[in-house]
């Protein structure tokens, strides 16, 4: 377990972390002050203690919002993949639908093409 000391409103709060994690503490609290001294610009000082739960629910909004924003992208994601498997669905039908018109106007030909060349009653077949 690594340990960082962050500062907070002024204040210095030494933080436990995982090994490793320590620079994303640093900057996780550096978005925390930013939004603590943001909030002092727009009331003054209000208290730091209010300054950081006002700071806190800004950042809890913004996340809930991101989240809202997530799932709407995922389901729009499902949605599109649904679609595609539809599309896929359809260009095999319409494919194998186009090789039996082939496969059936080319028996066609054939068959025209034998009834064409058999010999007529005492003719000489063409070709």
């Amino acid at each position: 377990m690594s340990h960082v000391s962050v500062t907070i409103n002024g204040r210095q709060y030494r933080m436990a972390c995982e090994e490793g994690q320590e620079t994303r503490l640093l900057r996780l609290a550096e978005v925390l002050e930013s939004r603590v001294t943001s909030l002092r610009g727009k009331f003054g000082e209000i208290g730091d203690q209010r300054l950081t739960v006002m700071a806190a629910l800004t950042i809890a909004d913004e996340l809930a919002d991101s989240e809202r924003r997530m799932r709407g992208l995922e389901e729009e994601i499902e949605a599109l993949r649904e679609v595609r498997v539809v599309a896929a669905d359809r260009a095999r039908a319409t494919q194998t639908a186009v090789a039996n018109a082939l496969n059936a106007a080319s028996d066609r030909i054939e068959r025209m093409t034998h009834e064409l060349n058999r010999p007529i009653a005492g003719n000489v077949a063409l070709g």
